[in-house]
């Protein structure tokens, strides 16, 4: 048994050292950074399409809730692994959501709208799915802005965490605006496999709550 045990062990650690290397952070940081180049070198040799512009609002949207999965995908990694490890990327893929869901708003306000404020607001008000973009932006917003150690340490480990529960918001709130902009195409495939994702992720998160306070109860 203790032969089996360690043997096992090995591979384990083996796999865990690749998280813990000091290149695999700069490694995710430019898989994270692929899509934006793409994008980039789409603008530049004018193969994003027919519609450019609408082509970017959408890229954008969608690597937003791609990144928005991976953030929430970290914590049940680390539990199903048992690799603390996994736990490194998700602040840099956290400001990775921030960063595309930004770009999808400029992209928005830009082609769309001609950075024309008024008209933007009126939008906003008009179209329920432009609203519930816009709360999911500024929700991520003080969690973009808080995303660092002094902040952690300004608001105490126990208010952040509270903060940073706001991320379950933001996903609804994604998830309905992807949604919302996609009923008036009839074309719900998509938006029904982010609805299973990211509600499994969701979904594992009220589990373990569950489960946590049941131990404690016991």
């Amino acid at each position: 048994m203790v032969a089996r045990s360690t043997s096992a062990a090995v591979p384990r650690a083996g796999w865990q050292r690749w998280l813990l290397h000091p290149l695999a952070k700069p490694a995710v940081f430019l898989v994270c950074l692929l899509p934006f180049a793409s994008l980039v070198v789409g603008i530049f040799t004018d193969t994003l399409g027919a519609n450019p512009a609408e082509a970017l609002v959408r890229a954008t949207g969608e690597w937003t809730l791609r990144m928005l999965c991976l953030v929430l995908l970290v914590t049940p990694l680390r539990a199903w692994t048992g690799w603390p490890a996994w736990l490194r990327f998700r602040r840099m893929v956290g400001l990775f959501v921030y960063f595309y869901v930004v770009l999808h708003a400029l992209c928005y306000a830009w082609f769309d709208m001609g950075f024309e404020l008024a008209d933007i607001l009126r939008d906003i008000a008009k179209r329920p799915f432009i609203l519930v973009g816009t709360a999911a932006l500024l929700l991520l917003t003080p969690l973009a802005l808080t995303s660092f150690n002094r902040a952690i340490r300004a608001l105490g480990a126990r208010r952040w965490q509270r903060l940073h529960r706001l991320v379950y918001a933001v996903a609804a709130l994604a998830l309905l605006h992807f949604f919302w902009m996609r009923a008036g195409k009839n074309n719900q495939a998509e938006v029904a496999v982010y609805g299973l994702v990211i509600g499994a992720l969701l979904g594992w998160r009220l589990w373990h709550a569950w489960r946590r306070r049941q131990a404690a109860r016991d």
